[in-house]
């Protein structure tokens, strides 16, 4: 006997008995027959979402995005770090070099001072951003390669010439997909260059520590080479 025709039998001997208080286990019997449907609606609700490929890809560029945006931010709050750090320095080698008897921390303090510049200016190119020209053109729609998600790509376009493009977008599943795979593309090539440029800002920064430190360390032990 099948599993189903079990099911519809137990419920057809609890509308049967129900209410007869000489079988209590009609009760239990419900209850039992209740939870079965509900993993069966449960069971069924998950199948349908794994063979489901709209959902799947909709979870894939939600996470996707989501994760472009933490790595993005991570990398801003990173270079604000560095910026931060270094513009305290440079007052205080600055207050260091008109001490009296500094004139032989003179090379030290260039050295740090230098390598403070250069991870500023690393870190802002990390941060700066980028605005393309801010249109996009019939052969760009056309050719599927207008990506509207990103308002620097359209921010110079009048209302209806963006909404005819967004609306183009939506009524193509394809292009709809192209789009968000551009996006994504797009994102990853702003979070390269700004990762890229983090890495080089915290290289100078830590190697030309070293390099300061050890010329202080020369400088005010002369006698440390002979």
């Amino acid at each position: 006997m099948k599993y189903q025709e079990l099911i519809q039998q137990a419920e057809a001997h609890i509308e049967q008995h129900s209410g007869d208080q000489k079988m209590p286990w009609i009760g239990l019997m419900e209850e039992f027959v209740a939870v079965v449907k509900k993993s069966e609606k449960k069971a069924k609700k998950e199948k349908d979402k794994s063979t489901n490929p709209e959902r799947t890809i909709e979870t894939m560029f939600r996470v996707t995005a989501t994760n472009s945006q933490r790595l993005s931010d991570q990398a801003d709050s990173k270079a604000n770090i560095m910026i931060s750090v270094n513009t305290v320095l440079i007052p205080a080698l600055f207050f260091l070099q008109n001490l009296e008897g500094s004139e032989k921390l003179a090379v030290p303090i260039l050295i740090l001072l230098a390598v403070n510049l250069l991870t500023i200016v690393f870190a802002i190119l990390a941060t700066r951003p980028q605005i393309p020209k801010g249109v996009f053109t019939q052969q760009d729609l056309n050719a599927k390669k207008a990506d509207l998600l990103f308002f620097g790509n359209f921010y110079k376009m009048s209302f209806n010439e963006y909404s005819e493009g967004m609306f183009r977008i939506m009524g193509d599943r394809q292009f709809l997909h192209t789009t968000l795979l551009l996006d994504i593309y797009n994102q990853g090539i702003v979070l390269g260059r700004k990762y890229r440029m983090l890495t080089i800002s915290y290289n100078v920064f830590m190697f030309g520590l070293i390099l300061a430190v050890l010329a202080f360390f020369v400088v005010l032990n002369p006698n440390f080479l002979h």
